[in-house]
């Protein structure tokens, strides 16, 4: 499908339309070999409650957005390189079935497709692609993965001293590195971790107390051995910026009600051939 669709007009046709519909607060899109193999509306599961979000699936990277209009307008766009993701199938619960779950090693989140069929279709097509990525970069597959948050509503109690009651003067708070829900006084240190940022994050207590612990680890081998380069991997946005803190209500820009998103009717949920 990639070698049919690479470098065609309706291949740039597709992605422009992404762009447009991105408008100046998203990154170009367009590079070359870069193929749109489908897109879709997912429910993401968010700090607050779930919420549609549009994907967008390419051959080297997964891009998804809020929905201002649909096929009209998006925004707080986020673009995630295909070889460093992983995925893994969740069982249902009450609140959302279809469910698997996006892992990377800067953010990890829930998902949920309408239906199995679908759940089925999109993780055939990401891992097909990942598979191909890591063939042709020589890469293994990645093994550190950030926590997923958990969502607010999960508890009402904190998950590490679980005595203090959240309420409206009692903030939730999350821990960057294991993602529990916690107070003030269990999260009040701060960590950095260059994975997930340039700048110290909030922790839990006892998550603190193990970074700590590793960092001395890492220290003393450090006298023995010199630390390998790493390369970052950019335009990807940490896992402490959760996108569902973004306000969907935000008013749309004045957008032309007679542009097409595409020239051909597309299903809500589909991938080109």
């Amino acid at each position: 499908m990639v070698d049919h669709l690479a470098n065609t007009e309706i291949n740039s046709q597709r992605i422009a339309a992404v762009e447009n519909c991105f408008g100046a607060s998203g990154q170009p899109l367009a590079v070359p070999g870069r193929v749109l193999l489908g897109e879709g509306i997912l429910t993401k599961e968010c700090r607050k409650k779930p919420k549609p979000r549009i994907f967008f699936l390419f051959n080297d990277i997964l891009v998804y957005g809020s929905i201002v209009i649909n096929k009209r307008k998006y925004n707080s766009q986020h673009i995630i390189p295909l070889e460093d993701v992983t995925l893994e199938t969740l069982p249902d619960t009450l609140q959302m079935k279809n469910r698997w779950m996006i892992k990377t090693s800067k953010k990890s989140f829930v998902v949920a497709a309408a239906s199995l069929t679908e759940r089925k279709e999109w993780i055939s097509h990401l891992e097909e692609c990942i598979r191909h990525l890591l063939t042709k970069t020589g890469r293994q597959p990645s093994t550190e993965h950030a926590a997923p948050w958990i969502p607010d509503k999960a508890t009402d109690i904190c998950m590490r001293c679980t005595q203090t009651k959240f309420s409206t003067l009692t903030r939730r708070h999350h821990c960057r590195k294991c993602g529990f829900v916690v107070c003030a006084d269990c999260s009040r240190q701060r960590f950095l971790m260059p994975r997930l940022s340039p700048k110290p994050l909030r922790v839990c207590n006892l998550c603190y107390r193990q970074l700590l612990a590793e960092k001395k680890e890492e220290a003393e081998a450090d006298r023995r051995q010199p630390e390998p380069i790493r390369s970052a991997i950019s335009g990807y946005e940490p896992s402490s910026g959760d996108d569902s803190d973004k306000s969907d209500d935000d008013k749309a820009d004045q957008w032309p009600a007679d542009t097409e998103f595409y020239t051909s009717e597309v299903s809500w949920s589909s991938f080109h051939s």
